[in-house]
């Protein structure tokens, strides 16, 4: 049987946060060149993902990818632990520690839930000009790629 392989969209910009700040809480586990789990925030669950840099297929059990049709976080984190995205650790060190999860339950709007990380990022110290321009080149950077979502993966 034929894989069905359908285009990803681009993400919300949040998505990139949430990235950010999955590899600044340790939550990416590298399990080979193309497969990884990524937990949640709050450690309730574990998403699979799995990328092939060379045909740009990509897979993730996270909801946006799966129901959305946008590159899920867990994809955008794996990508920037293999060197594909851009990634900057001081950044990130200042969105660790961010429950999404209860964050996007309670608000259930991502600009509401932007608002906040965003505030709590700058009381830590944060440049916020710095935060856009690197969310800014990570969505530069997913629109070269055109990712598209394997439905089945080995």
């Amino acid at each position: 049987m034929q894989d069905k392989l359908r285009p990803l969209r681009l993400p919300p910009k949040i998505k990139v946060l949430e990235a950010l700040s999955a590899i600044a809480d340790n939550r990416v586990i590298e399990i080979s060149d193309k497969k990884a789990i990524v937990k949640s925030s709050d450690g309730s669950r574990s998403y699979e993902v799995f990328v092939d840099s060379k045909t740009m297929q990509v897979y993730s059990s996270d909801n946006g990818t799966i129901y959305r049709g946008y590159v899920g976080y867990p994809i955008i984190a794996f990508m920037m632990k293999r060197g594909m995205l851009p990634y900057n650790p001081e950044v990130a060190s200042k969105l660790k520690g961010i429950n999404w999860k209860k964050l996007n339950e309670q608000y259930k709007k991502y600009a509401l839930v932007e608002e906040i990380v965003k505030k709590a990022f700058s009381q830590k110290g944060g440049d916020l000009k710095e935060l856009e321009a690197l969310v800014n080149r990570v969505m530069q950077a997913l629109k070269r790629y055109n990712l598209v979502l394997k439905e089945k993966h080995e």
